[in-house]
Protein backbone atom coordinates (compact mmCIF):
# COMPACT_ATOMS: atom_id res chain seq x y z
CA UNK A 1 0.00 0.00 0.00
CA UNK A 2 1.53 3.35 -1.04
CA UNK A 3 1.70 6.55 0.99
CA UNK A 4 -1.45 8.08 -0.56
CA UNK A 5 -3.53 5.00 0.19
CA UNK A 6 -2.36 5.02 3.81
CA UNK A 7 -3.57 8.60 4.12
CA UNK A 8 -6.93 7.66 2.60
CA UNK A 9 -7.28 4.81 5.12
CA UNK A 10 -6.55 7.24 7.97
CA UNK A 11 -9.20 9.62 6.56
CA UNK A 12 -11.82 6.87 6.32
CA UNK A 13 -11.16 5.84 9.93
CA UNK A 14 -11.35 9.46 11.12
CA UNK A 15 -14.51 10.14 9.10
CA UNK A 16 -16.25 7.09 10.52
CA UNK A 17 -15.07 8.15 13.97
CA UNK A 18 -16.63 11.57 13.35
CA UNK A 19 -19.88 9.88 12.31
CA UNK A 20 -19.82 7.67 15.41
CA UNK A 21 -19.34 10.72 17.65
CA UNK A 22 -22.01 12.58 15.67
CA UNK A 23 -24.33 9.67 16.41
CA UNK A 24 -24.13 9.94 20.19
CA UNK A 25 -23.63 13.72 20.14
CA UNK A 26 -26.50 14.79 17.88
CA UNK A 27 -28.94 11.91 18.19
CA UNK A 28 -29.25 12.78 21.86
CA UNK A 29 -30.98 15.90 20.60
CA UNK A 30 -33.39 13.88 18.48
CA UNK A 31 -34.67 11.77 21.36
CA UNK A 32 -34.28 14.24 24.23
CA UNK A 33 -37.90 15.40 24.32
CA UNK A 34 -39.41 11.91 24.13
CA UNK A 35 -37.12 10.67 26.94
CA UNK A 36 -37.72 13.70 29.16
CA UNK A 37 -41.53 13.29 28.93
CA UNK A 38 -41.25 9.51 29.45
CA UNK A 39 -42.93 8.85 26.12
CA UNK A 40 -40.05 6.42 25.57
CA UNK A 41 -37.63 4.77 27.94
CA UNK A 42 -34.00 5.66 27.24
CA UNK A 43 -33.29 2.15 25.93
CA UNK A 44 -36.26 2.11 23.55
CA UNK A 45 -35.54 5.66 22.40
CA UNK A 46 -31.95 4.77 21.52
CA UNK A 47 -32.95 1.58 19.67
CA UNK A 48 -35.59 3.51 17.72
CA UNK A 49 -33.16 6.32 16.93
CA UNK A 50 -30.42 3.89 15.83
CA UNK A 51 -32.69 2.07 13.40
CA UNK A 52 -34.25 5.23 11.94
CA UNK A 53 -30.84 6.89 11.64
CA UNK A 54 -29.61 3.94 9.62
CA UNK A 55 -32.63 3.99 7.33
CA UNK A 56 -32.38 7.73 6.77
CA UNK A 57 -28.66 7.64 6.10
CA UNK A 58 -29.03 5.07 3.32
CA UNK A 59 -31.73 6.94 1.40
CA UNK A 60 -30.06 10.19 0.28
CA UNK A 61 -26.72 11.48 -1.09
CA UNK A 62 -27.39 15.10 -2.15
CA UNK A 63 -26.02 16.63 1.04
CA UNK A 64 -22.86 14.52 0.75
CA UNK A 65 -22.16 15.95 -2.72
CA UNK A 66 -22.69 19.46 -1.39
CA UNK A 67 -20.17 18.90 1.42
CA UNK A 68 -17.70 17.29 -0.98
CA UNK A 69 -17.82 19.95 -3.68
CA UNK A 70 -19.49 23.22 -2.63
CA UNK A 71 -17.20 24.44 0.20
CA UNK A 72 -13.91 23.90 -1.60
CA UNK A 73 -12.95 22.43 -4.98
CA UNK A 74 -11.48 18.94 -4.45
CA UNK A 75 -9.99 18.99 -7.94
CA UNK A 76 -7.82 22.04 -7.15
CA UNK A 77 -6.51 21.26 -3.65
CA UNK A 78 -2.74 20.77 -3.79
CA UNK A 79 -2.62 19.00 -0.42
CA UNK A 80 -6.20 17.80 -0.29
CA UNK A 81 -5.62 14.78 1.93
CA UNK A 82 -3.90 16.90 4.58
CA UNK A 83 -6.85 19.32 4.38
CA UNK A 84 -9.30 16.49 5.00
CA UNK A 85 -7.31 15.04 7.93
CA UNK A 86 -7.08 18.48 9.58
CA UNK A 87 -10.81 18.98 9.01
CA UNK A 88 -11.78 15.72 10.69
CA UNK A 89 -9.40 16.04 13.65
CA UNK A 90 -10.62 19.58 14.38
CA UNK A 91 -14.30 18.62 14.11
CA UNK A 92 -13.86 15.55 16.32
CA UNK A 93 -12.01 17.53 19.00
CA UNK A 94 -14.73 20.21 19.02
CA UNK A 95 -17.52 17.64 19.23
CA UNK A 96 -15.87 15.86 22.15
CA UNK A 97 -15.29 19.11 24.06
CA UNK A 98 -18.90 20.27 23.67
CA UNK A 99 -20.23 16.78 24.46
CA UNK A 100 -18.15 16.66 27.66
CA UNK A 101 -19.68 19.92 28.86
CA UNK A 102 -23.19 18.92 27.76
CA UNK A 103 -23.48 21.78 25.26
CA UNK A 104 -25.67 20.96 22.21
CA UNK A 105 -23.17 22.28 19.68
CA UNK A 106 -23.53 21.57 15.98
CA UNK A 107 -21.57 18.80 14.26
CA UNK A 108 -22.58 20.40 10.96
CA UNK A 109 -21.06 23.75 11.90
CA UNK A 110 -17.99 21.91 13.17
CA UNK A 111 -17.30 19.99 9.95
CA UNK A 112 -18.15 22.92 7.67
CA UNK A 113 -16.05 25.40 9.67
CA UNK A 114 -13.17 22.95 9.89
CA UNK A 115 -13.16 22.23 6.14
CA UNK A 116 -13.23 25.96 5.35
CA UNK A 117 -10.38 26.66 7.77
CA UNK A 118 -8.20 23.83 6.51
CA UNK A 119 -8.82 24.80 2.86
CA UNK A 120 -7.81 28.41 3.61
CA UNK A 121 -4.66 27.19 5.37
CA UNK A 122 -3.77 25.13 2.30
CA UNK A 123 -4.73 27.39 -0.59
CA UNK A 124 -5.23 30.83 0.93
CA UNK A 125 -8.61 32.54 0.57
CA UNK A 126 -8.85 31.15 -2.98
CA UNK A 127 -9.36 27.73 -1.39
CA UNK A 128 -12.97 28.61 -0.58
CA UNK A 129 -15.81 28.31 -3.09
CA UNK A 130 -17.55 31.49 -1.96
CA UNK A 131 -20.80 30.96 -3.88
CA UNK A 132 -21.34 27.48 -2.45
CA UNK A 133 -20.05 28.34 1.02
CA UNK A 134 -22.26 31.43 1.36
CA UNK A 135 -25.34 29.45 0.32
CA UNK A 136 -24.56 26.80 2.95
CA UNK A 137 -24.14 29.50 5.61
CA UNK A 138 -27.53 30.98 4.65
CA UNK A 139 -29.18 27.59 5.19
CA UNK A 140 -27.41 27.19 8.53
CA UNK A 141 -28.71 30.61 9.65
CA UNK A 142 -32.24 30.32 8.25
CA UNK A 143 -33.01 26.76 9.38
CA UNK A 144 -33.14 27.46 13.15
CA UNK A 145 -35.15 30.64 12.54
CA UNK A 146 -37.70 28.68 10.52
CA UNK A 147 -37.72 25.89 13.13
CA UNK A 148 -38.37 28.43 15.90
CA UNK A 149 -41.28 29.99 13.99
CA UNK A 150 -42.74 26.63 13.00
CA UNK A 151 -42.45 25.27 16.55
CA UNK A 152 -44.13 28.41 17.91
CA UNK A 153 -46.97 28.16 15.36
CA UNK A 154 -47.65 24.44 15.92
CA UNK A 155 -47.68 24.87 19.69
CA UNK A 156 -49.81 28.04 19.51
CA UNK A 157 -52.46 26.27 17.41
CA UNK A 158 -52.51 23.11 19.55
CA UNK A 159 -52.65 25.12 22.79
CA UNK A 160 -55.75 27.02 21.65
CA UNK A 161 -57.51 24.14 19.90
CA UNK A 162 -57.07 21.85 22.93
CA UNK A 163 -57.53 24.53 25.61
CA UNK A 164 -60.62 22.88 27.09
CA UNK A 165 -59.42 19.27 26.86
CA UNK A 166 -58.44 17.12 29.82
CA UNK A 167 -54.70 17.50 30.59
CA UNK A 168 -54.49 13.79 31.42
CA UNK A 169 -55.99 12.80 28.08
CA UNK A 170 -53.80 15.30 26.18
CA UNK A 171 -50.65 13.90 27.79
CA UNK A 172 -51.68 10.32 27.00
CA UNK A 173 -52.42 11.05 23.34
CA UNK A 174 -49.28 13.09 22.73
CA UNK A 175 -47.03 10.56 24.46
CA UNK A 176 -48.09 8.10 21.76
CA UNK A 177 -47.60 10.80 19.14
CA UNK A 178 -44.08 11.42 20.41
CA UNK A 179 -43.05 7.91 19.46
CA UNK A 180 -43.87 8.77 15.85
CA UNK A 181 -42.21 12.18 15.93
CA UNK A 182 -39.10 10.77 17.62
CA UNK A 183 -38.85 8.22 14.79
CA UNK A 184 -39.37 10.99 12.22
CA UNK A 185 -36.78 13.16 13.95
CA UNK A 186 -34.19 10.36 14.00
CA UNK A 187 -34.90 9.48 10.36
CA UNK A 188 -34.33 13.06 9.20
CA UNK A 189 -31.16 13.26 11.32
CA UNK A 190 -29.83 10.29 9.38
CA UNK A 191 -30.80 11.81 6.03
CA UNK A 192 -28.72 14.93 6.68
CA UNK A 193 -25.99 14.30 9.23
CA UNK A 194 -24.65 10.93 8.07
CA UNK A 195 -24.05 12.44 4.63
CA UNK A 196 -21.45 14.85 5.97
CA UNK A 197 -18.95 12.06 6.59
CA UNK A 198 -19.90 10.51 3.24
CA UNK A 199 -19.05 13.80 1.53
CA UNK A 200 -15.72 14.13 3.33
CA UNK A 201 -14.65 10.57 2.42
CA UNK A 202 -15.66 11.11 -1.21
CA UNK A 203 -13.75 14.41 -1.29
CA UNK A 204 -10.66 12.47 -0.18
CA UNK A 205 -11.22 9.80 -2.85
CA UNK A 206 -11.40 12.47 -5.55
CA UNK A 207 -8.34 14.31 -4.21
CA UNK A 208 -6.39 11.06 -4.14
CA UNK A 209 -7.52 10.39 -7.75
CA UNK A 210 -9.10 7.10 -6.70
CA UNK A 211 -12.33 8.15 -8.38
CA UNK A 212 -13.07 10.99 -10.85
CA UNK A 213 -16.47 12.21 -9.60
CA UNK A 214 -18.27 13.13 -6.37
CA UNK A 215 -20.70 10.22 -6.72
CA UNK A 216 -20.94 8.43 -3.37
CA UNK A 217 -19.75 4.78 -3.49
CA UNK A 218 -22.03 2.20 -1.88
CA UNK A 219 -19.39 1.14 0.65
CA UNK A 220 -19.08 4.76 1.81
CA UNK A 221 -22.85 5.03 2.30
CA UNK A 222 -23.04 1.77 4.22
CA UNK A 223 -20.03 2.40 6.47
CA UNK A 224 -21.10 5.97 7.34
CA UNK A 225 -24.67 4.89 8.04
CA UNK A 226 -23.54 2.03 10.28
CA UNK A 227 -21.04 4.23 12.15
CA UNK A 228 -23.74 6.77 12.93
CA UNK A 229 -26.21 4.08 13.99
CA UNK A 230 -23.57 2.55 16.27
CA UNK A 231 -22.81 5.94 17.79
CA UNK A 232 -26.52 6.49 18.32
CA UNK A 233 -26.71 3.26 20.29
CA UNK A 234 -24.18 4.66 22.77
CA UNK A 235 -26.31 7.73 23.50
CA UNK A 236 -25.40 11.13 24.86
CA UNK A 237 -27.05 11.58 28.24
CA UNK A 238 -25.49 14.91 29.14
CA UNK A 239 -27.00 16.54 26.07
CA UNK A 240 -30.34 14.80 26.61
CA UNK A 241 -30.44 16.40 30.06
CA UNK A 242 -29.69 19.85 28.65
CA UNK A 243 -32.22 19.63 25.82
CA UNK A 244 -34.95 17.87 27.76
CA UNK A 245 -34.90 19.73 31.07
CA UNK A 246 -32.74 22.84 31.11
CA UNK A 247 -34.49 24.98 28.48
CA UNK A 248 -38.01 24.65 29.87
CA UNK A 249 -40.19 21.97 31.42
CA UNK A 250 -41.30 19.88 28.45
CA UNK A 251 -44.64 18.07 28.40
CA UNK A 252 -45.76 15.55 25.74
CA UNK A 253 -47.60 18.10 23.57
CA UNK A 254 -44.55 20.38 23.66
CA UNK A 255 -42.21 17.55 22.71
CA UNK A 256 -44.49 16.46 19.87
CA UNK A 257 -44.65 20.01 18.50
CA UNK A 258 -40.89 20.57 18.74
CA UNK A 259 -40.00 17.27 17.07
CA UNK A 260 -42.51 17.76 14.25
CA UNK A 261 -41.26 21.28 13.54
CA UNK A 262 -37.54 20.51 13.54
CA UNK A 263 -37.84 17.24 11.60
CA UNK A 264 -39.84 19.02 8.90
CA UNK A 265 -37.14 21.67 8.53
CA UNK A 266 -34.33 19.07 8.41
CA UNK A 267 -36.07 16.94 5.79
CA UNK A 268 -36.77 20.02 3.64
CA UNK A 269 -33.06 20.88 3.72
CA UNK A 270 -32.10 17.30 2.82
CA UNK A 271 -34.42 17.35 -0.18
CA UNK A 272 -32.80 20.65 -1.26
CA UNK A 273 -29.33 19.01 -0.89
CA UNK A 274 -28.10 21.39 1.82
CA UNK A 275 -26.53 20.54 5.17
CA UNK A 276 -28.20 22.04 8.21
CA UNK A 277 -27.60 21.65 11.89
CA UNK A 278 -29.99 19.14 13.41
CA UNK A 279 -28.91 20.45 16.81
CA UNK A 280 -29.86 24.01 15.92
CA UNK A 281 -33.16 23.00 14.35
CA UNK A 282 -34.18 20.92 17.37
CA UNK A 283 -33.05 23.51 19.93
CA UNK A 284 -34.73 26.37 18.06
CA UNK A 285 -37.99 24.46 17.75
CA UNK A 286 -37.93 23.74 21.51
CA UNK A 287 -37.40 27.46 22.15
CA UNK A 288 -40.27 28.30 19.80
CA UNK A 289 -42.58 25.82 21.50
CA UNK A 290 -41.55 27.08 24.94
CA UNK A 291 -42.23 30.67 23.88
CA UNK A 292 -45.72 29.76 22.68
CA UNK A 293 -46.44 27.85 25.87
CA UNK A 294 -45.15 30.45 28.31
CA UNK A 295 -42.47 32.93 27.31
CA UNK A 296 -41.31 33.52 30.89
CA UNK A 297 -41.04 29.77 31.44
CA UNK A 298 -38.10 29.48 29.04
CA UNK A 299 -34.69 29.52 30.70
CA UNK A 300 -33.26 32.14 28.40
CA UNK A 301 -29.86 32.12 30.12
CA UNK A 302 -29.35 28.50 28.99
CA UNK A 303 -30.71 29.40 25.56
CA UNK A 304 -28.21 32.26 25.37
CA UNK A 305 -25.34 29.90 26.23
CA UNK A 306 -26.43 27.53 23.46
CA UNK A 307 -26.79 30.34 20.91
CA UNK A 308 -23.34 31.69 21.81
CA UNK A 309 -21.90 28.26 21.06
CA UNK A 310 -23.61 28.34 17.67
CA UNK A 311 -22.05 31.71 16.85
CA UNK A 312 -18.48 30.79 17.79
CA UNK A 313 -18.38 27.23 16.38
CA UNK A 314 -17.49 27.96 12.74
CA UNK A 315 -14.72 30.52 13.39
CA UNK A 316 -13.34 28.59 16.39
CA UNK A 317 -13.24 25.23 14.61
CA UNK A 318 -11.94 26.93 11.45
CA UNK A 319 -9.02 28.39 13.41
CA UNK A 320 -8.37 25.02 15.08
CA UNK A 321 -8.34 23.27 11.68
CA UNK A 322 -5.88 25.84 10.32
CA UNK A 323 -3.55 25.21 13.25
CA UNK A 324 -3.81 21.44 12.85
CA UNK A 325 -3.17 21.76 9.10
CA UNK A 326 0.03 23.75 9.68
CA UNK A 327 1.27 21.17 12.18
CA UNK A 328 0.41 18.24 9.88
CA UNK A 329 2.09 19.93 6.91
CA UNK A 330 5.42 19.78 8.77
CA UNK A 331 5.23 15.97 8.67
CA UNK A 332 3.12 15.06 5.62
CA UNK A 333 4.47 17.39 2.89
Amino acid sequence: MDYTMWLVVVIVVLALGFDFINGFHDTANAIATSVSTRALTPRRAIILASVMNLVGALMFTGVAKTIGGKITDPFKLEHGLTVVIATLVAAIVWNLITWWYGIPSSSSHAIIGALAGAAIASEGWDGINYAGFSTIIKWLILSPIIAFILGFCIMFVLKHVLANSSPHRINKVFRHGQVLTAAFQSFTHGTNDAQKAMGIITLALVTAEIQPTLDIPLWVKLSAALAMALGTSVGGWKIIKTMGTKIFKIEPMNGFSADLASASVILSATLAHFPVSTTHAITASILGVGSAKKFSGVKWSMAGRIIMTWVITIPAVGALAMLIYYVLSLFLH
